[in-house]
C-alpha cells in the first residue's frame, strides 16, 4: 500500500474518476496548519460489486491510500488497542447509515438547512450517495461532525464496539468532553444543538449505559494487560538458577504434530506434519496451525493427543509463554488450567469463578471484565491440560442450566459444547486412550509423536554448549540403537542428555551408552547422577518411593505439605524431583502443592518403592504387574494412573539394576533376586494369555525392559501366528519394542495395523524384521512420510511375503518411494493397495514393477481413479507381462492375477536378458489370460485398440467387457475378432439386435450365450429361430426377453425346446405371458433332462428356465476359472437332482392351485415349489394342503411374502396326520409357511411343528393339540412368539401329557410371569418323558422344555432373571419341595438375595433324594466366603458339595435329604478349633450341615486369614471329602497355611485343583505340602503355578505315593528339561496314569527326549498333551518308537516339529485303534504331514492349523481321512491349500459320513475350489460347515456361493446357529 498527502478537493477529484463501483473508506486525520478547515482523512478505496451486501476486501492494487505521517504513527498500536482501535471505522459509519438513509437525509438537512442538496446527493448507488452526505457534514467544521456523531451514538441501535471508538475519536472536544465528565444528568437539554430532539432511549442504550460500556472497555483492557504482565513474570522466573541440580539449558524443541482425519485446518493439508526443527523459536507458524480448524460457529476445541513424555504439558505452557510476548495475536485472553490441580477443588464453581478466584482477578470491575469476555469470546483461548488425569467422571448428559455452579469438568464440557462462553477457544492435552463422554465428537485431534532423528540431534546440539561434547553425545546415541529410538520421547531425550552429561567425560566410546540400555536404567542413572557423588541417600529415595505409590493408589499426583514428610521434601526439591507451587483449593483458599516433575517419575519411584522396600512382599509385587488396555474409544472411564509402573518394575527386575537395588533396600542381591524372578515370573504368566493388541505393546516394553533374553524368547514363541493391532495409537517406539521380541522368534508372523493412528517414521522400526511374513497397514492416517519410511524398511525384510497399504493418503511422492523399494523384495507375493484413491501415473508407475517381482501372485490396485487410457496400458501389461494370467476390472476393482513361471525367483531377477528372450515368449503364448473389464467405459474406439493388443497375446480364457459403451459398432468388432482370439471359454458384450441368427456360419453362433432381446419376436418366428439355433456348437444360455411371445409362443416354445439341447438358462421375461402359458412351460420337466428351475412372476413379468444353477450362474458370472475338468474331475457319479418351480406375484385360486398341483404330479423328483402371493384364503390353503398326498416327487413347499388367516395355524397342523410324509411345518407370523418332505427313501422319523407369531391364544391351546396328538412322533414343537399368556400356558401344560413330543418346546415370548414358573413346578410331575426345563422372564423371554423318549428319572430345572420377591419364596420352596422328581436347579439373577436364598434353604424339604441348587447372583461376587458358608449352614438337608466363583459370582451348593447329624463327632472337632465366638458357632453349624461333604470346589475367590481359618477347621472334619478345589484365587501368606495345615489331614482326597492362583515361589512352596500322604489322590491339576526348583522337588516327593493317580496336569510352569527329566523319572512309577498334561512347560528337545523314553511305560497312559514347548524331531521320533498303546489324544502343537517327527509319527499312529484326537498345529511340516494306510477307527479330531502344507502334501493327506470313518472335525486354516487341495477334499466329503465341520480359513482356495466343495457336499455329505474366511473369494462370488450352499461359511465369526441347551 502506499501513501501520500492530498488535499480534499484533490480527493473528490479522484474519487468522481473512479466511478459509481468505489466505495470510500474515510478515516479522519489531525488537522493541518494550513487547511484549518477541511482537515486530511485517511481514504482507503475498495472495489466491490454493487450487490454484494457486506464489504470485502480487494486486492493491494486497487487501493489508494492518503495518510499523513502522524496517522501513521497513530496506527502502530500493541494488539489490545488494534482490537479496540479506529481500524476501518468510516467503514463501519457508512455501513450503519446506508441502513438507514431517510435519517440520515433528515440530520443532513437539519445541519446544513441553507444548503441546496437536490444536485449533489443523486448518485444510484446508496453507499455513494452516503459518502457525498458525510463529506459535506464534515466539510462544515469539527463542532458540526462531532454534534452528529452524538447524534449517531444516541439515537441509532449502534453496537458498542463500533460506538466506543466513534466517540473516542470523533466525539472529544473542549465542551463535549467536560459534559462527558459530568454525566448525562447534570446535562441540560440546552447543551444539545438547538432544534435536535433526543428519541425515546432503552436502558441499554442510555447515555449512562454508554458511559459504563466504556468503563467496562477500560476494565477489560486493564484485565488482559495484567493477564500478559502475569504470564511474563510466570515464565521469566522458570529459569533454574545456577547451582541448582537440573540447571541445564531450557531447549525446547517443536515435536512433530500431526493432524487427525477430518480435523485439518483449511490451510493446512490433512494430515500434514507440523512443528518443523528448522523453524526458528520466534516464528510459531506451525503452533498457530492448531487454531486453524474448521469450525466456523459454535466451539473450537482441539485435543492435543500425545504418550507419556511427548511433551504435551511443555507445549501448553510454551503456547502461554508465546501469547504473553504478544505473538498469538490472534487471542486477546489465554487461561491456562492443569487438570492435576482442578481435582483438588470439591466444591462446584462458575464460569467466572474458575476464571478470576482460580486463575487471575481482575482488579476491580470483575463482572464488567466477564460481560467482555462473553461478547468477545472469539478471542479467548482456554487451555486445560491434563484430561486424562481427571478423577471425578463428567457425565454426558446435564440437567442444570449453563450458568449453574458445577465441577471443573462439567464446567470445561460446557466450554467444549458451546454453553458457555459460545465462541471460545478451547484446548485440551491427554494421552490416548479413553477419552471423556463429555468431549464433543466434533473436536480436532492433533497427535504427537514427540522427535524423529533430525529432532534428536537438534535437541542434543542445543543441551551441549559445546561442539566436542555435542558431537559424543550424538555418537553414543548413533551407536546404541535401543538408546536411539527410546530418544523418540522427549521426555527420554532429556533425561538421557542429562546422563550423558555426567558420564561422557573420562569415560571411553560406547562405554556411556551402554548403561543406558532401558527407559528404567535411564532414570536409575539419572537418580545417581543427582545423588551426591559416594554417596546413594537410600532412606529418602524410599520415602518418595513410598509417597508416589501412596498416590497413584488414592489417584493423588498433588501432595499437600502433610502427605510428605519435611525430609523426604527437603530431599526432593534439592535434586529438582519435586515441585511446589500454589493450589487454589476454592475460591478464596490456597494453599502450597507439592507433586513430581513429571507423572512417569512418580511411577518410577513408587516401583523403586515396591521393588526395595521389605514391607513388600513377593505377592503384592506381582499383583502390580499387570498390563492395562489403551482402546481409542470414549467412554465414562477415565486411564489410571499406574500405567508405566509394569514397565518400571519390569526394568528393575534386570540384572543390572541388582546392585543398587540392593544397596537402596541395604539387603543382599540374593533377596533382591527373588523379588525380581516374582516380576519375571508375573510377565512369563501375562505371555501365555491371549492379550488385546494393546496388552501385547505395553508386554513387548515390559519385557524388553527386563533384557532377560530367555523371556524374551518365552514371549516370541507365545506370540500367536497373527498378531491384530485395530484402533489405538502406535508410536515409533511401541514398533521398536515389538520388533525387539520378534528378533527372538522363529516363526514367521502376521502383523496386521487397522485404524491405528501410526507416527510417520513407525515403519523404520521394523528395518531388519525377518520374522514378519505378512505386513499390513490400513489408516487414512499414513501419507507420504509414513510410506518413505517404509520403503527404508522394506529391503531389510527378507521373509515379507504379504504387504498391504491400504485406505491411506499416500500421493505420487510416497508411490515412488515404494516403488523404488519393491523390486528390493524378490520374495513378495501378494501386494496390496486397495483404497488408495490412486492415479494414472501412481498406478502405471506400480506395474512397472510387476518383472521384478519373480513370486508376486496377486497385486490389488483396488479403488483407485484410473481413465481408459490407463486401463488400456494396463491390459497391454497384462498381455506382455508373462506372469500375469487375469486382470480383473470391475467398478471398484483394479487386480491382477499372476502365477509364477517355471523359472526360478533368482534367474527371473538377475537377467534382465531373460525379459525378453524367446523360451519366455513362448511361455507367454502357452500360459492362458483372463481379462475382465466390466463397467469401464470402453468405446468403439478402445475396443479396436483391445484387439489389436490381444491379437499379439497370450490364448484367452475368457474376456468380459460388459457394462461398457461399446454400441452396435465395438460389439460387431468383439464378435468379427473373436474367432482370431481364441477364446475358449467365455466372451461377455452387451451384442446388438443386427448380429442375428441367420447365418449357421456366423462365429456368434459358436458363442455360449446368445442375446436377442426387445427384438419383437413373435410366436411365428420361432420355428425359424430354432432352427437355426440348433446348429449352434455350444450354446448354453439362451436370452429371449422383451419380445412379444405372448402365450401362444411359449406353448410353441415348449414343444421347440427339446431340439435346442442341453441350454443351462432360458430367459422369457417381459414376453406378456400368462399362468396358463406357466402351466404349459411346466410340462417341460418331464421332457428336458437340462431343466431344473422355473421361476415366473406376475407382476414383474420375469420368467426364468434355468440348469443347475451351482455351477451355471457362477461360470455364467465369468468368476471361476477352468481347473481341469470340473465336476467330472471329481469323479462325482450321477447324482438325483433337485428341481424347484416358483410363482410370484399371482392369484393363487383354489382352481388353479388344482390345476397346478396336477401338472406337478408328473414332474420328476425331487421337486421344490415356492408360491407367493399377497393373500391366501383358507379354502385355497386347503386345496393345496388337500393335494399333497398325491405329490410323491415333492421335497419342499415354500408359502412366502403373503397373508394367511388365524385358522391356518390349525390347518397345518393337522398337516402330519394328512401326509405322512411332512416332516417339519414352519409358519412365521402368518405371512411365510414352509414345509419339509420325506423323500420315499427315507425311514420313518420325528416330525418338527414351528408355529411361531401366529397370534395363538388361550382359546386355540386345546384344539390344537388335539391335532398334533395324531402325529405318531413330534420330535419338536415350536410356539414362541404367540399370545399365550399365563392362562394358555397352564392349559397347554394340561395337555401336555397327550402330545407325543421327543425332543423339545419352545414356548418363549409368550407374555408369561412368575405364576406360570411356579405352574411349571405343580404340572411337571404329571409329564414323566420332560428331562429339563428351562425359563427366563428377563431380556431373552425364553421358555423351552426338553423331552426324552423315555421316562426321565433325573430332571433339570433352569430360573432366568424371574425376579422373585419375598412373597414368592415360600410358594417355591412349596413347589420344589413337592417336586421329587427334580434334581438340579439352577436360580440366575432372579433377585433372589441372601436373606431370601437363606429362607429357601431352610424351607426347603425333602423325605429323600439329592439336589444341586445353583445360584447366579451378583451379590455373590461381593458376598465373601465367609458369608456364603454362612448360607450354606443353614440348608435342611446334609450339604455334599459346595462350590463358589466369585468372578463368576455362582453359588452352587449339593443337599442330600434327610439331614442325618452326628453331634459328638462335631463337639470333638470343634475341640480342636481356635476360633472366635462368632466362628465357633459358624463352625458348628457347618459341621452340622457339611458332615457329608465330598466335594468342595473354590473358584476366582479371594481369601482373607479368616476365611481360610474356618476353611482349616472345616476340612479337619470332613472324613468324606473327595474332591477339592482352589482355582485362580488369591490367599494372603497366612491363609495359605492354614489352608495348607488344614488340607494336610485329607487323606482321602481323590482329585486336588490348585491351578493358576497367584501365589508366588514361597507360596506354591508350602502348598505343596498338601500332598503329602495324598496316596488315594486320582487326579492332580498344579498348572498356571511358578512350580521349579525346591517346589518341583517336592512335587516329585509326593507324586511318588500317588500310585493310585490318573491325571496330571502341570501346564503352563516352565519346569523346563530339569523338571522334565524329574518326572520322567517318576512317571514309571505311576501304573494307573492315563492323562498328563505338560504344555508350555519351556521343555527343550533334552527334556522331550526323556519324556519319550519313559512314556511306553505308562501302560494306560490315554491322554498326552506336550504343546508349546521346543521338542524338535528328536522327541517326535522317540515318541514314534514307543507310543502307549491306549493313547486316545496326541497334542503336539508348536512344538517345533519338522517333517521327519511328523511323519514318523504318523507311521507310528497308523493303525492305532483307540486313537481319537491328533493336534500337530503350528509346526512346520512342509512335504511332510502325516498320512495313513491302516487308518484310524476312532480318530474323531486332527489340527494341522498353520503347519505350511500344500497341494501336493494335501493328497496324500486327504487320501488319508478316508480310512477315518469316525472322523468329526479337520482343522487345515492358515495353510497353502488351493484348488487342487480343495478337489481332493471334494472328492472324499461323500465318503465322510460322520464329518461334521472342515476349516479351511486363511488357504489359497479361489471361488473354483469352493464350489467344488460345495459339489462334494451335494453329494449328501452330512458336514454341518467348511470355513473359508479370508481365502483368495471375491465377496460377492462368496455371497452367490454361500446361497447356493449355505455349510460354506465366508464370516469372519462362525455363523452356524447354536443349539439351544438341552438338545
Amino acid at each position: 500500500m502506499t501513501t501520500k498527502v492530498i488535499s480534499w478537493s484533490q480527493f473528490l477529484s479522484n474519487m468522481n474518476r473512479l466511478g459509481p463501483l468505489v466505495h470510500i473508506i474515510l478515516f479522519p486525520g489531525p488537522r493541518l496548519k494550513e487547511q484549518p478547515r477541511s482537515g486530511i482523512l485517511l481514504a482507503t478505496v475498495l472495489e466491490e460489486k454493487r450487490e454484494q451486501a457486506e464489504l470485502s476486501p480487494s486486492s493491494p492494487d486497487s487501493q489508494l491510500t492518503c495518510l499523513p505521517g502522524p496517522c501513521r504513527a497513530g496506527l502502530l498500536m500493541d494488539p489490545i488497542s488494534l482490537q479496540l482501535g479506529t481500524e476501518n471505522l468510516c467503514g463501519c459509519l457508512v455501513r450503519l447509515l446506508s441502513k438507514d438513509p431517510e435519517w440520515l437525509s433528515a440530520k443532513v438537512k437539519f445541519f446544513l438547512p441553507n444548503m441546496d442538496l437536490g444536485s449533489g446527493d443523486q448518485s444510484p448507488d446508496p453507499t455513494h450517495r452516503v459518502i457525498q452526505q458525510l463529506n459535506k457534514l464534515h466539510t462544515q467544521g469539527q463542532s458540526t461532525w462531532q454534534e452528529f456523531i452524538h447524534c449517531v451514538c444516541m439515537e441509532l441501535d449502534v453496537p458498542l464496539d463500533l460506538e466506543v471508538p466513534l466517540l473516542s475519536t470523533w466525539g472529544h472536544g473542549d465542551d463535549f468532553s467536560r459534559q462527558l465528565e459530568v454525566g448525562e444528568e447534570s446535562q441540560p437539554d440546552s447543551q444539545l444543538h438547538p432544534g435536535l430532539k433526543r428519541p425515546h432511549q432503552s436502558c441499554g442504550s442510555s447515555p449512562r449505559s454508554k458511559q459504563c460500556k466504556k468503563q467496562q472497555q477500560e476494565l477489560a483492557k486493564r484485565y488482559l494487560q495484567l493477564l500478559r504482565t502475569s504470564a511474563r513474570q510466570r515464565y521469566a522466573n522458570r529459569t533454574p538458577r545456577p547451582g541448582q541440580p537440573l540447571a541445564f539449558p531450557q531447549v525446547y524443541i517443536p515435536p512433530i504434530l500431526q493432524w487427525s482425519r477430518a480435523s485439518a485446518p483449511f490451510d493446512t493439508q490433512e494430515g500434514a506434519i507440523t512443528g518443523d526443527p528448522k523453524a526458528e523459536d520466534g516464528s510459531d507458524v506451525n503452533i498457530r496451525d492448531l487454531f486453524n480448524t474448521k469450525a466456523n460457529r459454535g466451539p473450537r476445541v482441539t485435543v492435543l493427543l500425545g504418550k507419556a513424555g511427548m511433551g504435551k504439558t511443555t507445549l501448553a505452557h510454551r503456547l502461554c509463554q508465546k501469547w504473553a510476548d504478544g505473538q498469538l495475536d490472534r487471542f486477546q485472553a489465554l487461561f491456562l488450567f492443569e487438570f492435576r490441580q482442578l481435582n483438588v477443588i470439591t466444591d462446584f464453581l462458575t464460569l467466572p469463578q474458575l476464571l478470576f478466584d482460580l486463575y487471575l482477578r481482575p482488579e476491580a470491575g470483575p463482572e464488567a471484565v466477564f460481560q467482555y469476555l462473553k461478547e468477545n469470546a472469539n478471542g479467548i483461548l482456554l487451555i486445560f491440560d491434563g484430561l486424562d488425569e481427571v478423577f471425578h467422571p463428567c457425565s454426558s448428559k446435564e440437567t442444570a442450566g449453563p450458568e449453574d455452579p458445577a465441577s471443573a469438568l462439567t464446567l470445561f464440557s460446557r466450554l467444549c459444547r458451546g454453553t458457555l462462553l459460545p465462541g471460545c477457544w478451547v484446548m485440551a492435552t491427554s494421552r490416548p486412550g479413553k477419552l471423556p463422554a463429555c468431549l464433543p465428537t466434533e473436536a480436532a485431534t492433533v497427535h504427537m509423536w514427540g522427535f524423529d532423528g533430525r529432532r534428536v540431534e537438534e535437541y542434543v546440539g542445543r543441551f551441549f554448549s559445546n561442539q566436542p561434547s555435542q558431537e559424543a553425545a550424538l555418537a553414543e546415541l548413533r551407536a546404541n540403537r535401543r538408546l536411539w529410538s527410546m530418544c523418540a520421547v522427549p521426555a527420554l531425550c532429556r533425561v538421557a542428555c542429562l546422563c550423558l552429561y555426567h558420564l561422557l567425560p573420562g569415560s571411553s566410546p560406547g562405554q556411556s551408552a551402554a548403561l543406558l540400555p532401558t527407559m528404567t536404567q535411564n532414570y536409575v542413572q539419572m537418580v545417581l547422577t543427582l545423588s551426591p557423588r559416594g554417596f546413594l541417600p537410600a532412606e529418602s529415595l524410599l520415602g518418595l518411593g513410598e509417597v508416589a505409590l501412596r498416590g497413584l493408589e488414592t489417584g493423588k499426583v498433588i501432595f499437600s505439605a502433610g502427605d510428605i514428610p519435611p525430609p523426604v521434601m527437603a530431599f526432593g526439591a534439592a535434586l529438582g524431583l519435586m515441585t511446589s507451587f500454589c493450589v487454589c483449593t476454592g475460591p478464596g483458599h490456597q494453599e502450597t502443592g507439592y507433586a513430581f516433575t513429571h507423572l512417569s517419575l512418580q511411577e518410577f519411584f513408587a516401583a523403586l518403592h515396591l521393588m526395595a522396600s521389605p514391607e513388600v512382599d513377593k505377592d503384592t509385587l506381582s499383583q502390580h504387574v499387570t498390563l492395562t488396555s489403551r482402546w481409542v474409544q470414549r467412554t465414562k472411564a477415565r486411564l489410571g494412573l499406574l500405567d508405566h509402573l509394569p514397565t518400571f518394575l519390569a526394568g528393575l527386575a534386570s540384572c543390572a539394576c541388582r546392585p543398587f537395588l540392593s544397596l537402596l533396600a541395604q539387603r543382599d542381591e540374593a533377596w533382591v533376586g527373588t523379588k525380581q524372578a516374582a516380576v519375571v515370573q508375573a510377565l512369563r504368566k501375562l505371555a501365555t494369555r491371549r492379550l488385546t493388541g494393546p496388552k501385547l505393546v505395553e508386554l513387548c516394553h515390559c519385557v524388553g525392559e527386563t533384557q532377560v533374553a530367555e523371556l524374551a524368547g518365552f514371549t516370541a514363541q507365545s506370540l500367536p501366528h497373527q498378531m491384530p493391532f485395530h484402533n489405538f495409537l502406535l508410536t515409533y517406539a511401541d514398533l521398536a519394542a515389538l520388533t525387539n521380541i520378534l528378533g527372538h522368534r522363529d516363526a514367521p508372523i502376521h502383523l496386521d495395523f487397522e485404524g491405528c493412528p501410526l507416527e510417520p517414521r513407525c515403519p523404520e522400526a521394523l528395518a531388519g524384521c525377518g520374522q514378519v511374513e505378512n505386513l499390513s497397514f490400513k489408516s487414512r492416517k499414513c501419507g507420504d512420510a509414513f510410506a518413505e519410511a517404509l520403503s527404508r524398511s522394506l529391503p531389510t525384510m527378507g521373509s515379507l511375503k504379504k504387504l498391504g497399504l491400504a485406505g491411506s493418503k499416500i500421493t505420487a511422492q510416497g508411490i515412488s518411494h515404494l516403488v523404488q523399494a519393491l523390486p528390493l523384495c524378490p520374495q513378495l507375493e501378494e501386494i496390496s493397495f486397495r483404497d488408495n484413491q490412486l492415479k494414472d501415473w501412481e498406478v502405471l508407475n506400480i506395474v512397472k514393477v510387476l518383472p521384478c517381482l519373480p513370486r508376486l501372485q496377486k497385486l490389488d490396485l483396488s479403488l483407485s481413479n484410473v481413465s481408459v487410457s490407463t486401463l488400456l496400458s494396463l491390459t497391454n501389461v497384462a498381455v506382455t507381462c508373462p506372469t500375469v494370467r487375469m486382470l480383473q476390472v470391475r467398478k471398484a476393482d483394479l487386480i491382477f492375477l499372476l502365477s509364477p513361471p517355471t523359472e526360478t525367483a533368482t534367474e527371473l531377477h538377475g537377467d534382465p536378458d531373460l525379459r525378453g528372450n524367446a523360451n519366455q515368449r513362448k511361455e507367454a503364448q502357452r500360459r492362458s489370460l483372463a481379462l475382465r473389464l466390466q463397467t469401464c467405459q470402453l468405446g468403439v474406439h478402445d475396443v479396436e485398440v483391445l484387439i489389436a493388443q490381444l491379437r499379439e497375446g497370450p490364448h484367452l480364457d475368457e474376456v468380459d467387457l460388459s457394462g461398457n459403451r461399446l454400441e452396435d459398432e465395438g460389439c460387431q468388432l468383439m464378435a468379427e475378432a473373436s474367432a482370431q482370439l481364441h477364446i475358449a471359454r467365455k466372451l461377455e458384450a452387451a451384442f446388438p439386435e443386427s448380429l442375428t441368427f441367420q447365418m449357421p456360419s456366423d462365429p456368434l453362433l459358436c458363442a455360449p450365450r446368445i442375446r436377442l432381446t426387445h427384438c419383437a419376436l413373435q410366436a411365428q418366428h420361432l420355428e425359424h429361430l430354432c432352427k437355426a439355433l440348433g446348429g449352434s456348437c455350444c450354446l448354453c444360455h439362451l436370452d429371449l426377453s422383451g419380445n412379444a411371445l405372448g402365450d401362444k409362443g411359449a406353448t410353441l416354445l415348449a414343444q421347440l425346446l427339446p431340439g435346442l439341447g442341453a441350454l443351462q438358462s432360458l430367459n422369457l421375461s417381459e414376453n406378456g405371458l400368462s399362468l396358463d402359458a406357466v402351466f404349459s412351460l411346466t410340462q417341460c420337466f418331464s421332457t428336458l433332462p437340462w431343466l431344473l428351475h422355473l421361476d415366473f412372476s406376475s407382476e414383474s413379468q420375469r420368467v426364468i428356465l434355468r440348469g443347475d444353477g451351482r455351477d451355471g450362474d457362477l461360470l455364467a458370472a465369468g468368476s471361476l476359472p477352468e481347473f481341469q475338468a470340473g465336476a467330472q474331475f471329481l469323479g462325482f457319479g450321477q447324482r438325483r437332482i433337485s428341481r424347484s418351480f416358483c410363482l410370484r406375484e399371482c392369484q393363487l385360486e383354489p382352481h388353479s392351485l388344482s390345476r397346478l398341483c396336477e401338472t406337478l404330479e408328473k414332474c420328476p423328483g425331487p421337486l421344490e415349489v415356492k408360491l407367493s402371493c399377497k393373500v391366501l384364503s383358507d379354502q385355497s390353503l386347503e386345496t393345496l394342503l388337500h393335494h399333497l398326498p398325491r405329490l410323491p416327487e415333492l421335497s419342499l413347499l415354500q408359502l412366502t411374502e403373503m397373508e394367511l388367516s388365524p385358522k391356518s395355524p390349525l390347518l397345518l397342523a393337522d398337516i402330519f396326520s394328512l401326509c405322512p410324509r411332512v416332516q417339519k411345518v414352519d409358519l412365521r407370523s402368518l405371512h411365510h409357511v414352509t414345509l419339509h418332505f420325506r423323500s420315499s427313501e427315507e425311514q420313518e422319523g420325528g416330525c418338527c411343528g414351528r408355529l411361531t407369531g401366529c397370534g395363538l391364544s388361550r382359546e386355540h391351546v386345546q384344539p390344537l393339540c388335539c391335532l398334533l396328538s395324531k402325529c405318531e412322533d413330534l420330535s419338536q414343537l415350536d410356539l414362541s412368539a404367540n399370545l399365550l399368556g399365563d392362562a394358555g400356558l397352564r392349559c397347554l401344560l394340561e395337555c401336555l401329557p397327550q402330545v407325543p413330543i421327543s425332543g423339545s418346546l419352545d414356548l418363549s415370548h409368550n407374555g408369561i410371569s412368575q405364576e406360570s414358573v411356579l405352574c411349571l413346578l405343580e404340572t411337571l410331575p404329571s409329564c414323566p418323558h420332560v428331562r429339563e426345563a428351562s425359563v427366563n422372564l428377563g431380556s431373552k423371554q425364553s421358555f423351552w422344555i426338553h423331552f426324552s423318549r423315555q421316562e426321565e428319572a433325573r430332571k433339570t430345572l433352569r430360573l432366568s432373571e424371574c425376579s422373585f420377591g419375598p412373597e414368592h419364596v415360600p410358594r417355591l420352596a412349596t413347589g420344589l419341595s413337592q417336586a421329587l422328581w427334580l434334581t438340579e436347579l439352577t436360580l440366575t439373577q432372579c433377585f433372589l438375595g441372601l436373606e431370601q436364598l437363606t429362607i429357601l434353604l431352610g424351607l426347603l424339604k425333602w423325605p429323600a433324594g439329592l439336589l444341586t441348587l445353583r445360584v447366579e447372583e451378583p451379590w455373590v461376587g461381593k458376598a465373601g466366603v465367609l458369608k456364603l458358608l454362612e448360607v450354606c449352614a443353614q440348608a435342611s438337608g446334609n450339604v455334599t458339595g459346595i462350590s463358589i466363583s466369585e468372578t463368576q459370582q455362582q453359588l452352587c451348593i449339593q443337599l442330600e435329604f434327610p439331614h442325618q447329624e452326628n453331634p459328638e463327632a462335631v463337639a470333638l472337632r470343634l475341640a480342636h478349633c481356635d476360633l472366635g465366638t462368632h466362628h465357633s458357632l459358624l463352625a458348628r453349624q457347618l459341621m452340622e450341615t457339611c458332615t457329608r461333604l465330598r466335594q468342595l470346589s473354590l473358584s476366582q475367590v479371594n481369601l482373607c486369614e479368616a476365611s481360610a481359618l474356618l476353611l482349616q477347621s472345616l476340612l479337619l472334619s470332613l472324613s468324606e471329602l473327595k474332591n477339592f478345589r482352589l482355582t485362580s484365587s488369591c490367599v494372603s501368606s497366612n491363609g495359605l497355611a492354614h489352608l495348607t495345615s488344614g488340607l494336610s489331614h485329607c487323606h482321602h482326597l481323590e482329585e486336588l485343583d490348585l491351578s493358576n492362583n497367584q501365589l508366588g515361589e514361597e507360596g506354591t512352596k508350602v502348598l505343596m505340602g498338601a500332598l503329602e500322604g495324598k496316596c488315594w489322590l486320582k487326579r492332580l491339576d498344579l498348572s498356571h503355578l511358578p512350580l521349579g526348583g525346591s517346589t518341583l522337588a517336592a512335587l516329585t516327593r509326593g507324586l511318588s505315593h500317588m500310585t493310585l493317580l490318573q491325571s496330571l496336569c502341570l501346564s503352563h510352569n516352565q519346569i523346563g528339561d530339569t523338571g522334565a527329566q524329574n518326572l520322567a523319572a517318576v512317571l514309571p512309577g505311576l501304573p494307573e496314569l492315563r492323562k498328563i498334561d505338560l504344555s508350555t512347560n519351556g521343555i527343550g528337545p533334552a527334556g522331550g527326549a526323556q519324556l519319550a523314553e519313559c512314556l511306553p511305560l505308562c501302560r494306560h497312559l490315554e491322554e498326552l498333551m506336550l504343546g508349546f514347548n521346543a521338542l524338535g524331531d528328536p522327541t517326535a521320533l522317540g515318541l514314534a518308537r514307543g507310543l502307549p498303546r491306549h493313547l486316545r489324544v496326541l497334542h503336539l502343537p508348536s512344538s517345533h516339529l519338522g517333517p521327519e517327527g511328523v511323519l514318523s509319527l504318523g507311521q507310528a499312529l497308523d493303525g492305532c485303534p483307540h486313537m481319537e484326537e491328533i493336534s500337530l498345529a503350528e509346526n512346520s511340516l512342509a512335504g511332510g504331514a502325516p498320512h495313513f494306510h491302516l487308518g484310524l477307527p476312532l480318530l474323531r479330531q486332527i489340527d494341522l492349523v498353520s503347519c505350511e502344507i500344500d497341494n501336493q502334501t494335501a493328497k496324500p493327506l486327504t487320501a488319508s481321512f478316508v480310512l477315518c470313518p469316525a472322523l468329526e472335525e479337520i482343522m487345515l486354516s492358515w495353510n497353502l491349500l488351493g484348488d487342487e487341495a480343495a478337489a481332493e477334499l471334494a472328492r472324499v466329503l461323500p465318503r465322510m459320513g460322520r464329518l461334521k465341520r472342515v476349516d479351511l480359513e486363511k488357504n489359497r482356495i479361489t471361488a473354483y475350489g469352493a464350489w467344488l466343495l460345495a459339489e462334494g457336499l451335494a453329494q449328501g455329505s452330512g458336514i454341518q460347515v467348511i470355513r473359508l474366511w479370508n481365502n483368495p473369494i471375491p465377496p460377492d462370488m462368496a455371497q452367490r456361493l454361500q446361497s447356493q450352499e449355505p455349510r460354506l461359511d465366508f464370516a469372519f465369526f462362525d455363523n452356524q446357529p447354536q443349539v439351544p441347551q438341552g438338545t
